[in-house]
C-alpha cells in the first residue's frame, strides 16, 4: 500500500513538471504560424502578438496555467 502511494505521488509530481513545459511548445507553434504570414487582419495580428508576449511573461513568472490559457487564445485566432 505504501508503495502505491509513493508511486502515485511520484507520478503526480512528474506530470506537473510536464505541464509546466507545455508553454514553450505553444509559443513555438505560434511563432511558426506567424512566420508563415497568416491571413489575419491587423487587429487580429496585433492581438496574437500581444497574447503571445503575455503568455511568455506569465510562463516566466511561473504562472503556467494562465500562460497556457493565454497562448490558447492566440492559437485559436491562428486556427492552430
Amino acid at each position: 500500500m505504501k508503495l502505491r502511494i509513493a508511486l502515485s505521488i511520484a507520478l503526480l509530481a512528474f506530470s506537473a513538471g510536464a505541464l509546466a513545459f507545455h508553454c514553450p511548445q505553444d509559443m513555438k507553434k505560434i511563432d511558426a504560424a506567424l512566420a508563415k504570414n497568416p491571413q489575419l487582419s491587423k487587429t487580429q495580428l496585433d492581438e496574437v502578438k500581444k497574447l503571445r508576449a503575455e503568455g511568455e511573461s506569465l510562463h516566466k513568472a511561473g504562472k503556467h496555467q494562465e500562460s497556457v490559457d493565454t497562448l490558447a487564445k492566440a492559437m485559436k485566432i491562428l486556427k492552430i
